[in-house]
């Protein structure tokens, strides 16, 4: 069964006729021509399909397109602005937090969720005052990210690049 919907991605609005079991996934790569969320593992174990979803981080492989009619999507392609880079992505940059770049668009969709949580004092598995603000410590970066894999191994980057744009 089709069903029309309507989303607000990186600012346009797209409207679109997708089957009842299209992943948003599926419909931003497949419908739409939007390849910076990746399709990784399709089972949302490894986070390449990370997007931020009405504000929040959300796993794009595992949500149906026709559940999120109306939303207003973000991907890594829309979080620059003005042509000046978001400053999680300049981060990345400045620090080398990518290798292939393959994971890279879901782990920045990721850490701008990350840091949105810390502002709004969301604490994590590891925050280990739960009265007071969460820190970026390390531990706290690791066990927020924990969901997004990098095959290439340039985690020792990332932590300290999440860090840094949480500074700004």
């Amino acid at each position: 069964m089709d069903a029309d919907i309507t989303l607000r991605i990186d600012g346009r609005t797209q409207r679109l006729t997708v089957d009842t079991r299209t992943s948003l996934l599926d419909a931003l790569r497949e419908r739409l021509g939007n390849t910076s969320p990746k399709k990784g593992c399709d089972h949302g174990q490894c986070g390449a399909c990370t997007v931020l979803l009405d504000g929040e981080r959300a796993l794009s492989c595992l949500a149906l397109a026709v559940a999120h009619d109306g939303a207003e999507i973000t991907t890594a392609d829309g979080l620059a602005a003005d042509g000046e880079l978001h400053p999680v992505q300049q981060a990345f940059v400045d620090l080398d937090a990518f290798q292939c770049g393959y994971c890279t668009p879901g782990q920045i969709c990721s850490a701008v969720g990350l840091l949105d949580e810390v502002r709004r004092g969301w604490p994590s598995h590891v925050t280990e005052d739960l009265t007071g603000a969460p820190t970026l410590s390390d531990a706290e970066v690791s066990e927020r990210m924990s969901g997004n894999l990098c095959r290439c191994g340039a985690y020792a980057n990332i932590t300290p690049a999440v860090q840094q744009a949480g500074a700004r």
